[in-house]
């Protein structure tokens, strides 16, 4: 099975367009378009009743003390730890395209609602859990939300988007189910599945632009 996002090259930068915060150089960060890119995929294997689509990003900091506080920086030697971007599942199987947009066309505060969304049933994302504590924006964050690391982490992180194709026609996942819940529950139904990796960085030393 193959799968294209559009805009997004593998190992490459992915687009401001596509991500939730860009560089601000007075604040370091501002919020971006947070448009869902184009994905298109191809060759399922004969037997695929659904898809999972999925993006996550595997470099979020374990420990969040030092995220963005001025005057310090996170180290590349904390351990690292999944933060999931984008759930989408029982997608049918007759779907072989998301279009750009279809499911985040800009940062909305408190998040978008789970369950039935434009294509599948979405999932909660870890934005969730990271603006917890911020009382403008907190809520259930729902469906696809871009790539906003750390300005200051030492380290670049890349966004694994993916697409797997499944054996039954629902994962019977209800409410606000997340990343672990999908991967528990397509455990053993996977048939095949495909990946385009990013990155992004809010890090000006990092960037290579």
């Amino acid at each position: 099975m193959k799968i294209k996002v559009r805009g997004i090259e593998e190992g490459q930068p992915v687009p401001e367009k596509f991500a939730f915060g860009v560089y601000n150089e007075q604040d370091h960060m501002s919020f971006g378009p947070n448009r869902n890119p184009e994905l298109v995929w191809e060759d399922a294997p004969e037997g695929t009743k659904s898809f999972v689509v999925m993006m996550f990003d595997p470099d979020v900091p374990s420990v969040a003390d030092d995220v963005n506080q001025e005057g310090k920086t996170v180290s590349k030697d904390i351990p690292r730890v999944d933060f999931f971007h984008w759930l989408l599942v029982d997608v049918p199987a007759s779907t072989s395209r998301i279009p750009e947009g279809e499911d985040s066309d800009g940062v909305i505060p408190k998040g978008k609602e789970p369950g039935p969304g434009p294509i599948g049933l979405r999932g909660v994302n870890n934005y969730t859990q990271f603006l917890a504590g911020n009382p403008d924006m907190a809520g259930t964050y729902a469906g696809y939300d871009g790539p906003c690391p750390p300005w200051n982490d030492e380290i670049l992180h890349h966004y694994h988007y993916e697409v797997h194709a499944l054996d039954v026609d629902s994962l019977g996942l209800e409410g606000e189910f997340d990343g672990a819940a999908v991967r528990e529950a397509m455990a053993g139904h996977v048939l095949a599945s495909a990946r385009v990796t990013g990155t992004y960085t809010l890090n000006p030393d990092l960037r290579k632009d």
